[in-house]
């Protein structure tokens, strides 16, 4: 089942979100629903904050990026076949020289912005099955990573940009949270909801 994603301005994107256990009501039913709705709004991730539910879980799936052509062979590889479910995931180390990448957010649509971030990391987590794994990563894949972590911290990219962009892009971002935007999939926003 496809879940409406919650648009910028909803409190829940802002907060820190709570571990869980094996004894979360419905997880399986869960993860098959937040896939859907990722590949149903063409996202390379979505964290469960942004289907409203301020838990420590998150999917990947960065196959899309690899097309790229400007990426060797062995990259798109890696990046074709890297899909996982992270639950309760803590970053133990970023490392390296900050670089900027174009970045997007499926709760804030039709706004990109370059964001710096280290480029590798190392991550701990569980799966689904709640076994425990301490991995690195680095470029796209840790990228895409620390996008979705910073949802379950309740951070955004747009925290990230310096306070001249952020003044640029406010307009946009005050439209996105009235519904004052046209998008090809289900989302809930904020302030229409706060109306009826």
């Amino acid at each position: 089942m496809i879940l409406p994603i919650v648009a910028y301005g909803d409190p829940v994107l802002k907060k820190k979100a709570k571990a869980i256990d094996a004894q979360y009501p419905k997880l399986d039913e869960l993860i098959e629903n937040m896939h859907e709705t990722m590949y149903g709004a063409f996202g390379v991730g979505l964290a469960a904050p942004q289907v409203g539910l301020p838990i420590r879980l998150f999917l990947v799936d960065t196959e899309p990026f690899a097309d790229d052509e400007n990426l060797s062979e062995n990259e798109r590889e890696q990046l074709k076949n890297f899909k996982k479910i992270f639950i309760n995931a803590q970053i133990l180390e970023e490392e390296g020289d900050e670089w900027a990448f174009n970045e997007g957010c499926l709760s804030i649509p039709d706004v990109r912005e370059d964001v710096f971030r280290q480029p590798k990391i190392k991550i701990q987590y569980q799966d689904e099955n709640f076994d425990t794994y301490v991995e690195e990563y680095e470029g796209l894949i840790a990228r895409v990573i620390q996008h979705e972590y910073d949802h379950i911290e309740g951070i955004l990219f747009t925290d990230k940009l310096s306070s001249f962009k952020k003044r640029l892009i406010k307009g946009k971002l005050n439209n996105i949270s009235k519904g004052k935007i046209k998008i090809d999939y289900k989302m809930r926003f904020p302030l229409m909801s706060r109306k009826r």
